[in-house]
Parts: C-alpha cells; structure tokens; sequence
C-alpha cells in the first residue's frame, strides 16, 4: 500500500498537541471505498483471522472501543489503517517501506504472518500508551512474524513513535522528538538508531531484543567504524534504488522543503538536499510551528511551486510529473489524529479526516470518545453515490483534475471555508464540551453530526460548482446558442 506519513512532537505543534497523519493510496489502477466507524467492545473479535494471508491469533485481553476507517468491501478484509481508543491513544498503519535483499535473505518475510490488514485490529484496543503500542505490534512480530516491509505510527498526549519491520521477525522503532516532526515515504525512514539505549533504558529507542546480534551475524552494518552505538539503519537495512530517486524520496524532500525552506539550500545545483537525494534527514525541527492546515497541505502536494507539478504551465514541460506527487489520484483517506493538551478526557482527541485525492479534498473534524459515528461517513456503499463523503469527493477530484485551471477557484473556495468552518465547529464543540458536567458519548455524537451536515453542505456545494465547470469544458460544447 503506497503512503505519505508526518508526524510531530508536541512542542513542535502551534497548540502544544502532538500530531500524527498519513495518506492510504491504493496500488497503482485501484480504488478503495472507505468508511469512518467506531468498533465497541462487544463487537471485537476474539479470536482473530485475516482474509489475505491466515494469519490468526487469539484476542483474550479485554479490549478498548476505538475509531478506524476499515475498507468498505470486505473480500481483502478489514484494513482498519488508523483510529484512535478510548485511552487517547492513536495508532496509523501502514507505511509500505523498502529494504534490502541481505535483510530479506537474512530473516524472510512469513507468508502466514500479520500485516496492513491486521494491525489495527489486533494492536490498537489493547494499548494504553504509544509506547505500549510498540512493545504490542513488536512482540506480535516477534512472535508471527510479519509478511510485508512496514511502518506504523503510535501516538499519546506526549509521545509520537515510529515502528519500523525489519525482514520477517524484527523490528526498530523511535520517539520523534518533542520539538521535531518526521517525513516517511514508501521506503525505510528512520536514519540512525542508538542500540545502546534500544536495548537498554529505550527512552529514545526501541527494537528487537537480538537485532545487534542479527546484524552481526549477517554482516548488516555497512559503517566504516562499526563499534559505537549510533546504527545507519537505511545502511543497514533500507534500499537505494533508481526507484526510490522517483517514487519515494522526492516525496520526503518535498515535505521538508515545505516546513524548512530557509534551513538548507533545496533547490538548483548548490542544493545541500535534492529530490534524488539518499541522506534527507528522518526528522527536523521547523522554522515554525506546525498547524492542521500544513500537514493538510503536504499531503496534498503536488510539487506546486517546482518545475515537477503535473499541472504546471511554465519551465521545462519534460520535467512534469517526474516525481511522484504525495497528492495522488489514488488516496482512500487522509487522517490527521490531534492529542490535545490542556482540555478534557473526553474531547482532548481530535481526528481530521479527508476522503479522495487531497488536492481537491478537505480535512474534517471530529471527536474520537464515541460510541458511533455520522451515517455521511460510516456508510459508504461498495458503488458511486452522492450520499457518502468518499463517493462525492471522489466525483469531485474526476471532474476538477479535467478542468484543473476552471475548478481550481472553486476548490480553493471550498478548501478555506472548510478550513475555517472546521476550527468553527471545534471551538464551539469545545466551548460547549466544558460547559458540562458529564460530557457523554452522546453530547459528542451530536457534535459530530452537527460537522458532518455541515461538512456535507459545502461538498455538496463545491461539487455543483465543479460540475457547472467541468460541464461548460466538454469537448463536444458549441458557441453558438439555440435559446
């Protein structure tokens, strides 16, 4: 599954929040329709068995409810792919990444063992800390092994973690710093790893209990002076491949570029970082305080302001779509989960969904401590229909990328009034919120369907605009008038 993931410590956040986002895309030539539903205890399973591979383990624990956004048809499964759980704890799963074949022929991948499908599920509603996230999905590796390369996101009030796999039964992971955000593409993310503190106090970091072995034995440390703590891990364990220059690390360096321009030199021949290059930092401190707004907007790239934006006009035509855009046709959903600090239990998270390609989409948001969610996003059927979010954004995106330069005031229109009426509704929610006594699941819901009518008239809206353009733009319209 081809993703993008930021994530951002709490002091590098506008509000002191710690945020975690990513986009699930599709593989190349498929879509997939999505829903946003909340899962209460008695209907998790206990005993757990995947549709794609058979992986299966037994859930005796008493689980948490949580929020996911699973596929809506069920023959690939569940792929519950991000949500938040009654403790405000987030998980994201997954970033497909790269590695290498000396990995691979090392500890290989198990055909039977858990994956993207599976993780949510069997991961997020039995953790009550980020941190426990990574100790869970990690032992689950350990123990199953997993049957594909990838990354996934953990999330408290104060702590982001990354989570790497490595081959079939190991795993790394890291704390972002609280003052940093990090950029993952589809390749291996995490830069350096200090084994010292892995396998030992793991305040920082994380991994397997015998990965210094595993590396030793396999010849994995590529360092000229193997013998401090401070591990290459993409040296190690990631890939540098022509694909990577095209597909994946154009997406990170695009990100970076955006939240530091002024910290390195990005563009021409003196750049100290260029879209091909292997050494992009994992994660950096930005020059300013990140909001909603500027993850939305890195998900939704397109290289706009490069000479690679497919839908530039000006510079050299043979450069446009060069790279893989982060905003692509094919993305199910875009999540932003938002731990707040300072407010409540039961409104402290946040969780900003998208649906359809981002460039044309808006961030929605809506409180996690629920026992259901609105019928505008939970139920979206298997064909078209204007009646869900995902259908009617996906309308949207056909019709506007045709008629780019026509649509794009209307979208833009669209864009920042969703963007205002979204922090509108949160802060009247808020205000609200405090104003209780007991703030139920109940209260919460109905602040949840207040957005989503809301959220529902502007997209109704915009798609009436985009269509009157796009209408206007067909190849077969003729000047002259009959009326």
């Amino acid at each position: 599954m081809s993703c993008t993931t930021i994530l951002a410590g709490k002091n590098a956040t506008c509000d002191g929040s710690t945020m975690m986002a990513r986009n699930e895309d599709c593989g190349s030539g498929r879509f997939m329709p999505k829903k946003f539903v909340c899962i209460r205890p008695e209907d998790q399973p206990r005993h757990y068995k995947s549709v794609l591979t058979g992986f299966e383990m037994d859930l005796d624990e008493e689980p948490l409810r949580y929020t996911a956004v699973p596929n809506t048809p069920e023959f690939q499964g569940i792929w519950g792919e991000s949500g938040v759980n009654s403790r405000n704890v987030a998980m994201t799963e997954t970033e497909t990444i790269t590695s290498n074949g000396r990995v691979l022929g090392a500890d290989p991948l198990v055909r039977d063992g858990v994956g993207e499908e599976d993780m949510l599920t069997v991961v997020l509603p039995y953790i009550r800390s980020a941190r426990e996230g990574v100790l869970r999905l990690g032992g689950i590796i350990e123990k199953y092994g997993t049957c594909e390369m990838n990354g996934v996101g953990f999330q408290d009030r104060d702590e982001v973690w990354w989570l790497e796999s490595v081959g079939g039964h190991h795993w790394i992971a890291k704390r972002v710093p609280d003052d940093c955000y990090a950029v993952i593409p589809n390749q291996q993310g995490i830069d350096f790893l200090d084994l010292d503190d892995a396998l030992g106090e793991g305040r920082d970091n994380l991994c397997s209990r015998d990965l210094r072995e595993f590396i030793a034995e396999n010849g994995l440390d590529r360092r000229m002076d193997p013998s401090g703590p401070v591990l290459d891990v993409r040296g190690a364990f990631g890939s540098r491949e022509d694909a990577d220059h095209s597909y994946n690390t154009p997406r990170a360096w695009v990100m970076l570029r955006y939240l530091n321009p002024r910290t390195f030199l990005w563009d021409g021949p003196d750049a100290r970082y260029s879209p091909e290059s292997d050494d992009l930092p994992w994660c950096l401190k930005p020059e300013r305080k990140i909001t909603v707004e500027d993850v939305k907007y890195v998900l939704s790239s397109h290289f706009q302001g490069t000479p690679y934006d497919p839908y530039g006009k000006y510079g050299d035509a043979s450069q446009r779509g060069k790279y893989r855009p982060i905003g692509v046709n094919r993305t199910n959903f875009a999540a932003l989960t938002q731990i707040r600090p300072g407010k409540r239990h039961e409104i402290a998270a946040i969780e900003w969904i998208a649906m359809g390609s981002n460039v044309f989409n808006a961030f929605v948001p809506f409180y996690m401590q629920v026992n259901d969610t609105p019928a505008y996003f939970r139920d979206t059927p298997e064909k078209a229909s204007t009646s869900s979010f995902y259908w009617t954004n996906r309308m949207i995106a056909a019709m506007a990328d045709a008629h780019f330069s026509a649509c794009a005031s209307a979208v833009e229109r669209y864009q920042k009034a969703c963007e205002a009426e979204g922090h509108r509704l949160v802060i009247e929610g808020d205000r609200a919120a405090e104003a209780e006594e007991n703030v139920t699941e109940a209260f919460l819901e109905e602040r949840n369907r207040i957005t989503a009518d809301r959220f529902r008239e502007l997209t109704d809206d915009v798609l009436d605009k985009v269509l009157f353009e796009a209408s206007l733009g067909m190849k077969n319209a003729y000047a002259r008038s009959d009326a």
